[in-house]
């Protein structure tokens, strides 16, 4: 799963909304700065958090379809819920991720 995720990222592999993520990670790699690799993963990750909703905010990003109320089932680092009778939300919070 890791490697496909990657693949999508870096462009090698495209999804329905891999142009999107895509986009992100340009976006995110263009505000990176020399000095985070020293940077802990926290910190690196409150960053991205933030250039993420910013991204998202400059580019009308934010999906506001989605029903907290329609709860189906969370795992590790994501929640699910229901959209419609074909398709759901998987909200992912990257807590496994060092970025």
């Amino acid at each position: 799963m890791k490697h496909e995720l990657q693949n999508i990222i870096s462009g090698k592999s495209q999804v329905r909304h891999g142009d999107a993520i895509q986009a992100i990670a340009r976006y995110l790699r263009r505000g990176k700065s020399s000095s985070s690799e020293a940077k802990e993963s926290k910190q690196i990750k409150t960053e991205e958090a933030k250039n993420i909703r910013q991204f998202c905010d400059q580019n009308n990003f934010w999906n506001t379809e989605i029903d907290i109320t329609a709860f189906v089932s969370s795992g590790a680092e994501q929640k699910v819920y229901l959209h419609n009778e074909f398709q759901v939300f998987k909200l992912n919070d990257s807590i496994c991720y060092l970025s």
